[in-house]
Parts: structure tokens; C-alpha cells; sequence
């Protein structure tokens, strides 16, 4: 009777751990330096086509990382072709210089809102670019090896209804 209870309070538990993910991958940028030609790609698909998702750009950046803000361009192509592109800014550190982000170390991890409530219209396959748009004040070129971005992935996970 008691092994059955510890598996019963197992069972629970490990049923409760569940944290409604649908979709995760990371890409590492070669030599912790993104090109600024170098676009990130991710592919994903199977996606729930009825209920909403949230969508996260996870950035892993080191001490080497320059800048206080990062500047990101996005494009998200449907199964049908369609493409939602964004320009988007994020910041990544205090005004005292302080990292945000989680982690112990030089490496903090920065999970970034992308798409809020969004709803996969149709089946298939998904494709999200991501390249950075960094510059610097009164530059028009942009910064072609952007130090200190170790990794850059997705996450989507499953609105609570």
C-alpha cells in the first residue's frame, strides 16, 4: 500500500511539471561575434491551430556584449506564404550597467516577448529569421561583428486558458 502512494505522489508530480512548451531550440553564433549578414533561421511546425501561443526570442549574451540595448529584425513566414516582419528593440541592461537577464557568471539569458496571444492559423511549416540591427549613434552602416551574442533561440509555449 505504501509503494502505491509514492507512486501516486510521483505520478502527480511529475504530471504538475508540465510547463505547456510547445516549441524550443537554440542556435550558437560562431565565435560568440554575430554577422550582421548572418541570419538565424527556425523552423517549426505541428503547432495547435485553435488556441493562442506565446512567442520568445532567447538571447544568451557574455560580458564581451557592448551595448545596453539590442536591436533585432524578424521575419515570420506562414505555411502560405505570408511574412510578418518586425523591427524590434530590446533592452539588455540597467543604466548602471547592470546585465538583465537570468544566469550566474558571465552568461545571462534574456527570454524576450516576441508575439503575444498569437494563433497559428493553418498547419504546416513556419520558418522565423532573426538578424540583429545594431549600429552605432550617427552610423548608417551597421556593426558587422556584433560581439558577445553566444546564442540566439525560440520559445513557444501554450497560453493558459
Amino acid at each position: 500500500m505504501r509503494s502505491i502512494s509514492y507512486l501516486l505522489i510521483f505520478t502527480i508530480i511529475l504530471a504538475s511539471c508540465n510547463t505547456n512548451v510547445a516549441h524550443t531550440e537554440y542556435k550558437s553564433i560562431k565565435g560568440a561575434a554575430w554577422n550582421r549578414d548572418a541570419t538565424v533561421q527556425f523552423s517549426f511546425s505541428e503547432m495547435d491551430t485553435v488556441q493562442n501561443h506565446q512567442m520568445f526570442i532567447n538571447v544568451r549574451n557574455d560580458d564581451s556584449f557592448p551595448y545596453s540595448n539590442l536591436f533585432l529584425i524578424t521575419a515570420l513566414t506562414t505555411p502560405k506564404g505570408e511574412v510578418l516582419q518586425d523591427t524590434l528593440e530590446y533592452k539588455m541592461a540597467l543604466p548602471d550597467g547592470t546585465w538583465l537577464g537570468k544566469g550566474n557568471g558571465s552568461i545571462k539569458e534574456n527570454k524576450l516577448w516576441y508575439k503575444e496571444n498569437i494563433v497559428f492559423p493553418s498547419q504546416g511549416v513556419y520558418n522565423l529569421e532573426i538578424s540583429h540591427a545594431m549600429r552605432k549613434n550617427g552610423t548608417v552602416s551597421g556593426i558587422i561583428a556584433l560581439e558577445g551574442i553566444t546564442d540566439v533561440g525560440i520559445e513557444i509555449t501554450k497560453s493558459n486558458p
